[in-house]
């Protein structure tokens, strides 16, 4: 079971006001039950009963998502001492997004991180064949991208973000789907080991630039441009085009993509990214 401070909150509600029943979800608002509300706490059905006073830890905890174990609730947050980062799961209406030290990994500004990797999936063009996905994050981009494509192959660089997905209810997919090959490794690593053509199509959401500076480097795209097969189609996630710091790297994505060899390169802002084709035919 995982909550966070929006389905805490009827409860709180019900307990105020004398309610002795209400309703909630028990994953992060992927279904909703029925819930006793207790002199002691909360019993979801099927669960161990939830006491107030966890209950009220996680109402007042507004950017972080809780699994219950026993009883108590433990924030969902990791430290890698690989990439000296933390990581955490930040609560949403719908589906959460991850936090890396404090970066969000989804719009959440008049869109929800589902919908936000609906944008970046359409923007690439129809799917199918294989797929590859080179940064897994919460696996919301592999899992909406293999219900459409025949194989989806992820790459992950921190084994803490699978560590949090894993408890994500939103991410189950990622771990059950057949048609999901997960890679753990870096993605500039990682791309040397497919053959040439492999791919029909490609979703590059990678971090911030100064994150992963090297997953925008021309010697990255030249490695999308070979895996990728002809006439296939790549979209690259960057960030808000118009604020300064997303103009001037959109600018210059576009410049190494077409330096890639690359072609059809379009700007795609209402998926905050741009879209680029392989050529048909390559020398």
């Amino acid at each position: 079971m995982v909550l966070s401070h929006y389905q805490t909150e009827p409860l709180v509600q019900a307990r105020d006001t004398a309610i002795r029943h209400t309703t909630s979800s028990p994953d992060l608002g992927l279904s909703q039950v029925e819930v006793a509300v207790k002199d002691a706490g909360a019993e979801f059905p099927g669960q161990e009963l939830i006491g107030w006073k966890e209950i009220e830890t996680i109402q007042k905890s507004g950017n972080s998502c809780y699994y219950i174990e026993g009883g108590t609730a433990y924030k969902i947050q990791r430290f890698s001492e690989e990439t000296n980062r933390y990581y955490s799961l930040m609560p949403t209406q719908t589906a959460p997004t991850l936090l890396i030290s404090g970066t969000l990994m989804h719009r959440i500004k008049g869109i929800d991180p589902w919908q936000d990797t609906r944008e970046k999936i359409a923007a690439g063009g129809r799917l199918s064949g294989r797929v590859l996905d080179t940064a897994t994050g919460l696996g919301y981009t592999a899992i909406q991208a293999a219900r459409k494509a025949k194989q989806v192959s992820t790459i992950e660089l921190d084994p803490m973000v699978l560590e949090i997905a894993e408890l994500n209810p939103w991410s189950q997919e990622l771990f059950t789907r057949t048609n999901i090959t997960r890679i753990l490794g870096n993605s500039s690593e990682e791309i040397l080991q497919f053959n040439d053509r492999s791919f029909s199509a490609i979703i590059h959401d990678p971090p911030v630039f100064t994150m992963a500076g090297d997953l925008y480097g021309r010697a990255f795209y030249e490695e999308l441009y070979r895996v990728l097969q002809p006439g296939g189609r790549l979209f690259h996630y960057i960030g808000d085009p118009e604020s300064p710091s997303g103009g001037t790297t959109t600018g210059g994505v576009i410049q190494r993509l077409t330096a890639a060899r690359f072609n059809d390169i379009k700007r795609r802002p209402r998926a905050f990214g741009v879209a680029a084709r392989k050529p048909d035919r390559t020398a």
